[in-house]
């Protein structure tokens, strides 16, 4: 499945190395502990929950027996109703490329595939194994999610703590809240959900004046590991308003929280955000912000939304902020070009992959065309996966493996490459253009590879 053989670029894009630059994988079970991992992927989970299944959120992150057995037997009878679409075939290509499983699960036979999933997921050096068939030389992942280090060398890190431009269904001081999980926090930590409910924000300290936001937000800076990690990861909703408000407007707006409104929401993050690249900036950091844009909140996950002029009144900030690196992942093709154009004349900003709403056969090849028509291949990374565990990075680099071919070949076609050229756009996209972004060696990455082995 997804095999090319007629194309000429397919096998030798196949055997590029990559460098999976945005997962949330967990160091300390990196492959599916059974069938849950593969099968209520919070992707699929949507497609389910779209076909009728009753479950529209995501697995708990140590979910125990009972859940797992309640949530796979409500999601069974809803397969067959998602099979033509692409969630499905990615699990098509999962179970049978990795487990040997070409039969649809059944409530008669999954305890049967968990079972399997199980004894392979316990086999020495699976991680690696999943690694060296998929050609990912190394990943890079949630620090929180780091564990106690032993897998280093396969591993990079991205902090994601707190996220002030990130809206949430039905409330509007989402920025505080964000703020204040930071603050009650003395080290990094996880990031709160995408969804919020009250006992998650039943915080200690509480942001009251403009002077405590000032405090947490030194804090969050101060205590930001900046030589653990590679990027600093959060999101840009476009449900926020970006503009440049006072100290008097922040505290008139503080005032108002309890009976916040979308105008309160946009002075919340707009300043937090202001305030923190101020002092990021005057600090001379250079870890990469990585930011998602283009998909905000629904009850359980997201849809892809992006105002008119969003686009615009971040490039004012990305261009107030030259010493800072924004790389952006895009959830709304209808706005790749935009970033494009943005991407064009905006030194310190680069755009990154195909991200949720845009990871879609119909999508990923659209945008890669667009962005090698516009932009110079060392402002575009082509892949990362987004996945949890490493047979979902598996199937997702298949997929751009795949459509990557596609495109660069249709352009070998037309005279504009040959084949070794394509091959070597292919290479920055897969992982030179990424590593060289977050500063990771490229060809240390691979000795260190092979010195692994």
């Amino acid at each position: 499945m997804l095999n090319c053989p007629n194309n000429p670029l397919s096998q030798r894009i196949a055997s590029l190395p990559a460098f999976d630059c945005h997962t949330h994988i967990d160091t300390r079970h990196p492959v599916a502990r059974g069938i849950h991992d593969v099968l209520l992927y919070h992707m699929v989970i949507s497609e389910l929950y779209a076909a009728g299944c009753p479950d529209g959120a995501r697995m708990s992150e140590e979910p125990d027996e009972q859940e797992v057995e309640q949530r796979v037997t409500r999601a069974l009878p809803y397969f067959p109703l998602i099979t033509n679409t692409s969630g499905y075939m990615a699990l098509r290509i999962i179970l049978c490329d990795l487990f040997d499983w070409t039969e649809p699960v059944t409530v008669q036979n999954w305890r049967q595939l968990d079972a399997r999933i199980k004894e392979y997921s316990a086999r020495p050096n699976r991680l690696r194994q999943l690694m060296e068939k998929s050609n990912v030389k190394k990943y890079n992942t949630e620090l929180w999610r780091r564990g106690d280090g032993s897998l280093n060398h396969y591993f990079n890190y991205s902090m994601e703590w707190a996220f002030f431009t990130r809206a949430q269904w039905g409330r509007f001081d989402t920025a505080l809240i964000e703020l204040e999980h930071a603050w009650n926090h003395a080290e990094p930590c996880g990031p709160l959900p995408v969804t919020l409910t009250e006992d998650l924000i039943n915080f200690k300290k509480k942001l009251k004046t403009v002077d405590d936001v000032k405090e947490a937000i030194a804090h969050f800076l101060d205590k930001t590991p900046y030589d653990d990690i590679i990027a600093i990861a959060s999101h840009l909703s476009t449900d926020v308003a970006y503009s440049s408000p006072t100290d008097a407007d922040m505290a008139a707006a503080m005032a108002r929280r309890a009976d916040a409104t979308l105008a309160d929401q946009g002075i919340y993050a707009s300043y937090i955000f202001n305030a923190y690249l101020n002092e990021y900036e005057r600090r001379g950091i250079k870890t990469v912000l990585q930011f998602s844009t283009a998909a905000e909140p629904l009850p359980f996950e997201s849809g892809s939304k992006m105002r008119a002029e969003t686009p615009f009144e971040l490039a004012k900030i990305f261009n107030a902020h030259s010493g800072i690196h924004f790389n952006i992942h895009l959830a709304n093709h209808a706005n790749n070009q935009i970033f494009c154009s943005l991407a064009r004349e905006i030194p310190n900003m680069s755009l990154n992959g195909y991200w949720w709403h845009n990871f879609y056969p119909s999508f990923i090849p659209r945008v890669l065309s667009e962005r090698l028509d516009m932009l110079p291949v060392s402002k575009t990374v082509g892949y990362f996966s987004d996945a949890y565990c490493a047979e979902w990075a598996y199937a997702k680099q298949k997929y751009i493996r795949f459509f990557t071919a596609q495109v660069l070949s249709e352009r070998v076609s037309w005279g504009q490459f040959t084949e070794d050229e394509a091959i070597g756009v292919a290479g920055q996209l897969l992982g030179g253009t990424s590593c060289k972004i977050f500063g990771v060696d490229f060809e240390a990455m691979q000795a260190q590879w092979a010195a692994q082995k």
